[in-house]
């Protein structure tokens, strides 16, 4: 599938699915822009896809961190044409009553907080220029629940109503998007699942290669809408 080469920002891009749609959209001829906390991933990462793509250690928690993010990437290049919020945390399972409240307030911060962070300081650009497209990651666990995730499962309800309320505030060329990305092998979901995700579900490049199509084909006409993979 041919696409125009199109600028992307996704963060949490050191592992999992960041990392899997990084190379993929990278390999279809795309320019990827991309920030994780992991210093050693991020080195590897750009040693791997030199410029123009370029990544950056950054925690998407840290709103000074992002801003000072935000700007060196939109004053070298300009505002991406598709942002994709990627960067999460699930805690780890255990009845709600039982989770710490420092694990809880992580989950928060990175869940919620991160993704309004990046919105802060990415989107206002892409709204000047009238054009792009953000996608929110969501779960299935953001449209429904299940026992001992429950900060996880708060945290992407959260992100769908987000969502929705900032189709409603996007100018007309823009959209933004709750996608549901589905069950997939990762490192996140060995944490709620152990050693029966990589037995059960398929692994995260194999999902990207889906997915791409998918979120490449999102416009306008789709803002507001809730996605699934």
């Amino acid at each position: 599938m041919n696409e125009a080469p199109k600028r992307i920002l996704i963060t949490g891009v050191t592992r999992g699915l960041g990392r899997a749609m990084a190379d993929g959209f990278i390999q279809r001829g795309h320019t990827v822009i991309g920030c994780g906390r992991n210093h050693t991933a991020i080195d590897e990462l750009n040693q791997a896809h030199p410029k123009p793509n370029k990544f950056f250690a950054c925690d998407v928690v840290d709103d000074n961190a992002v801003k000072a993010f935000a700007d060196e990437v939109i004053k070298a290049s300009g505002p991406p044409d598709l942002l994709i919020n990627n960067a999460a945390l699930l805690n780890k399972p255990a009845k709600l009553w039982d989770v710490p409240e420092a694990e809880f307030s992580q989950v928060i911060d990175v869940n919620i907080k991160g993704v309004a962070n990046i919105i802060r300081h990415i989107v206002p650009s892409m709204v000047k220029r009238n054009s792009g497209i953000i996608v929110n990651l969501s779960s299935g666990w953001g449209r429904s629940t299940a026992p001992e995730v429950a900060p996880y499962c708060a945290t992407k309800w959260a992100i769908e109503g987000l969502n929705q309320a900032m189709s409603q505030e996007l100018p007309n060329g823009m959209a933004c998007v709750a996608l549901n990305p589905g069950i997939i092998d990762t490192d996140m979901l060995r944490t709620a699942f152990g050693e029966e995700a990589s037995s059960s579900y398929h692994g995260a490049e194999e999902w990207a290669e889906k997915a791409m199509d998918d979120i490449l084909s999102y416009g306008p006409a789709d803002n507001g809408m809730q996605r699934s993979i």
